[in-house]
């Protein structure tokens, strides 16, 4: 009789919408994730120039897809060339770096929530994988993760049908104003012809505005580091689905 109870409660919370509190965190409230930090330095090695492993990573109880799209974009931000096959794991990743480094080599891997609103989890991630040379390979990456339908985003997702072009026909016209805001002209005339618009696999749904990450040397010079471009809600009014415009889904 107690189950049939708690069957029927769940029943009449699924149908009126309510009742998150009694399964888990509503999609009003944010998730508490469990952070793992460490820093490994190469077995064996002494002194200043040993070789490093560092992660700051998270994990999210009862979202195991938001878990191990986070582990694979780590893992992503690891690779020299995107032809290059992505580690297995984590632990493994760690093992072969230290096991290769040479003096002065280090990888460095974070995972952050940057937001967290209308049901959505925004992570975003950064990397710095050092193995000389003047520069070390830095990258960045977003996570859209939708709590209801546990699954992380596509920009296909978000998009109306058929508003791909007119999605980044209003990025274009963000990235001249990024120019004129941040006087980029003024210092390089030639600046729109040596780094022109490009579209980026990086989008995050951040609530002031739809943001756009670009890796370092894409559109800007490497001292420029990863440059942001922000769309503001309104201009994708007819391009992007309503429901995912912050404050119009549904709690």
């Amino acid at each position: 009789m107690h189950l049939l109870k708690i069957a029927a409660l769940g029943a009449l919370c699924l149908m009126l919408g309510a009742c998150q509190s009694l399964f888990g965190p509503g999609l009003g409230e944010p998730l508490q994730p469990e952070r793992k930090a460490f820093e490994h330095q190469q077995p064996g090695c002494t002194g200043e120039q040993c070789p490093l492993f560092n992660l700051d990573t998270l994990s999210f109880a009862d979202e195991p897809a938001l878990n191990a799209a986070i582990d694979a974009q780590l893992l992503d931000l690891t690779r020299a060339t995107p032809d290059e096959a992505r580690p297995a794991s984590l632990e493994l990743y760690e093992k072969r770096f230290l096991a290769d480094a040479k003096p002065g080599w280090s990888s460095y891997l974070q995972a952050k929530v940057r937001e967290q609103h209308d049901g959505l989890v925004i992570v975003e991630l950064s990397s710095y994988v050092f193995t000389g040379g003047e520069y070390g390979q830095p990258g960045r990456a977003f996570i859209n993760y939708d709590r209801r339908l546990h699954k992380v985003l596509e920009l296909q997702d978000i998009l109306l049908p058929g508003q791909e072009k007119a999605f980044w026909d209003t990025a274009r016209l963000a990235h001249q104003a990024w120019i004129v805001q941040n006087k980029l002209l003024e210092q390089d005339p030639n600046f729109v012809k040596d780094w022109p618009f490009q579209p980026t696999p990086h989008f995050a749904l951040t609530f002031g505005a739809l943001t756009l990450k670009y890796d370092i040397d894409r559109i800007a010079p490497h001292s420029v580091g990863h440059p942001e471009l922000k769309i503001p809600y309104p201009r994708l009014n007819g391009i992007v689905k309503p429901y995912y415009f912050p404050g119009r889904s549904a709690q």
